[in-house]
């Protein structure tokens, strides 16, 4: 049985316009949520939504409607929904909701395309997808599906298509068993189309002579999806409905011409990494959460021409002799895919999505991954030219913290970044970005991360900012920090502070100067003025766990002392993670130098005086 949401409201209140385009949002994702009209059903839904308009007479009938309604279903259940909603009135969300006495989940703007959409019998999902009011829609879906206000069963199957699968929007990650998936009916279908249609048009060297232009790809679409029509025509394959005939075929053209079963996934801002570990298993990272999602790919051939469309028009190739390969796409999503003889369950594809618009310091605070002060602290480490390494595991956010220190620069400094796969997003107007280059079909031609460090120290730079130190390159940044290259900023792989030092001497190691350790330790000690430490926690989120000053060597062994540190209290009954940023009693060197030059000190830092021995303040 299907999750049940049951949608209610007053005359011409817009139910049955909320109602189909709700459900063709769950459709359009693959979600068994079953939303109904029927009052009937009431005792069996999830949750009640309740729609209503926002003048004063509307809410007095929406509240009388309310009370009769919660007779049938709790009232925790029931929200409303403000339809037709003006942005420009001054309403006040907190007396409505005393008002109704209960929820308000969201609302639907006034736009001309609501009525239009009724009146040519469409929804907006299918019809208007980057309208505002389907916008709301899509974002109504995902509050009911992140607040668990639609439950979904981690045993159910998807029957609205005709899939087997997991639920796509479940928080919790599920093990499903992997023959479940590959049972799709329409899966061979499309498969028996796309054969087709590589027969009928040659689609790669169509797609090559496109390169990007808009018209030319326009064409071949429309071209593309004529043929697919065409064929489902004369080989009698209907499907009745509307909306789901239209899915079917973009399906179809989506695997054909673009990105196949992740062009959605791709096109949702809130999925942060995607990972196929198989043409019928895909697994994404959403909202801080892994969880399996109901798409699949038709062949593992057809999951192959999609990876070789990605690294094509880098100039890149993977086949049995180079197995493996790094990219990105268009946006700056960083690409790794890897094949067979080295892949046992064939092509395996990782896509980490980057963000259309640059995270900010603002948007950090917001999340919790710091504070104000501690965002003022880093401002001013890094206006006053203090060497960063950004420490952390994979996925904790390292490039994204990396790129807000990035945005403290003055406009003044001339920048120079060095990157794998170039994501770092600078807009400072004096930058110089360079990426490194694998070899090339014959292996040679290989540019790596360490002969661009060399090189920029012939460029001038005021600062050097490297994506990741994680080999030999690790030396040079060390020797451009001594050299003069202050401000510095680089990230590194590491689950402490401490750990972040060990890994330095063993990267700088991988350099193959036969360095001493000793040596190599008062390099990373001169060289490094502070560490910021940042974690994943099990609720999804990233925050801030350390910063911590590099205090010289003393023996054998670099000194740190942690400046802020994060304590975790515990996990709340929603299953976030909750705790203090504490300040330490350590004073950063580079604070008291700030103030004796008369600058602004970080907000929450004063530097404390003593007298001396003849009654005056040093």
């Amino acid at each position: 049985m299907k999750s049940l949401l049951v949608i209610a409201g007053i005359a011409k209140s817009g139910k049955t316009m909320l109602a189909k385009n709700l459900q063709a949002a769950f459709d359009l994702e693959r979600v068994p949520v079953q939303v109904s009209e029927e009052i009937q059903k009431l005792p069996l839904a999830s949750a009640l939504l309740v729609t209503t308009p926002t003048d004063e007479k509307s809410l007095v009938q929406t509240r009388t409607l309310i009370d009769e309604l919660s007779s049938k279903i709790r009232r925790d259940r029931i929200f409303v929904v403000f339809n037709e909603y003006d942005v420009a009135q001054k309403m006040d969300p907190h007396r409505i909701k005393a008002q109704l006495a209960c929820n308000i989940l969201g609302a639907i703007p006034q736009h001309a395309l609501v009525a239009q959409a009724e009146q040519e019998h469409v929804t907006l999902i299918a019809s208007y997808p980057q309208s505002l009011p389907a916008k709301y829609v899509m974002k109504l879906k995902d509050v009911l599906l992140s607040k668990h206000i639609v439950e979904i069963a981690q045993n159910e199957i998807l029957q609205a298509t005709g899939t087997e699968g997991p639920t796509y929007s479940s928080i919790q990650p599920r093990v499903v068993k992997p023959e479940v998936v590959g049972k799709d009916p329409q899966v061979k279908l499309k498969r028996k189309i796309l054969d087709q249609l590589v027969e009928e048009l040659n689609l790669k060297k169509l797609d090559t002579e496109t390169g990007n232009d808009p018209k030319k790809i326009a064409l071949l679409r429309q071209r593309t999806k004529q043929a697919i029509l065409a064929i489902m025509q004369r080989e009698n394959i209907a499907i009745a409905d509307r909306t789901a005939a239209r899915l079917f075929v973009q399906d179809i053209l989506d695997e054909a011409l673009g990105l196949g079963a992740l062009e959605k996934l791709l096109a949702d801002p809130a999925v942060t990494e995607i990972m196929v570990n198989r043409k019928d298993q895909i697994y994404i990272e959403k909202n801080g959460k892994i969880q399996l999602v109901p798409l699949n790919f038709t062949s593992d051939e057809q999951l192959l021409g999609i990876i070789e469309r990605i690294v094509a028009p880098l100039g890149r190739r993977i086949d049995e002799k180079t197995p493996y390969c790094d990219a990105r796409l268009p946006d700056g999503s960083r690409v790794h895919a890897i094949i067979p003889p080295l892949s046992l369950t064939g092509p395996v594809l990782t896509i980490r999505k980057f963000s259309k618009t640059p995270f900010s310091i603002q948007d950090l605070i917001r999340f919790g991954s710091l504070t104000d002060e501690i965002a003022d602290f880093l401002r001013a480490a890094t206006e006053s030219r203090q060497n960063i390494v950004v420490s952390g595991g994979t996925g904790t956010g390292k490039t994204t913290l990396l790129n807000v220190l990035s945005s403290f620069i003055p406009a003044s400094d001339r920048i120079i970044t060095v990157e794998d796969s170039a994501e770092l997003r600078l807009t400072q107007p004096h930058v110089c970005r360079l990426e490194s280059r694998p070899p090339n079909i014959e292996g040679k031609g290989a540019i790596t991360i360490r002969d661009l460090v060399r090189n920029t120290l012939r460029m001038r730079p005021d600062r050097i900012v490297v994506g990741e130190c994680r080999d030999g390159a690790a030396l040079d940044m060390l020797q451009a920090m001594n050299t003069g290259h202050d401000g510095s900023l680089t990230t590194v792989h590491a689950n402490n502070p401490r750990d972040c030092l060990s890994r330095l001497e063993t990267l700088v190691m991988m350099a193959g100067m036969d360095l001493p350790s000793r040596a190599i330790r008062e390099q990373i000690a001169s060289a490094v003025n502070l560490i910021v430490q940042i974690a994943r926690f099990s609720d999804g989120s990233r925050r801030i766990t350390h910063i911590s000053e590099v205090m010289g060597i003393e023996g054998d062994h670099i000194q740190i002392k942690d400046i802020v540190v994060f304590k975790q209290k515990g996990i709340d009954a929603q299953g976030r993670v909750y705790g203090d940023f504490i300040k330490t009693e350590h004073l950063p060197h580079f604070v008291m130098e700030i103030e004796q030059k008369g600058l602004r000190l970080p907000q929450g830092w004063t530097v404390k005086r003593r007298k001396s021995d003849f009654g005056e303040e040093e």
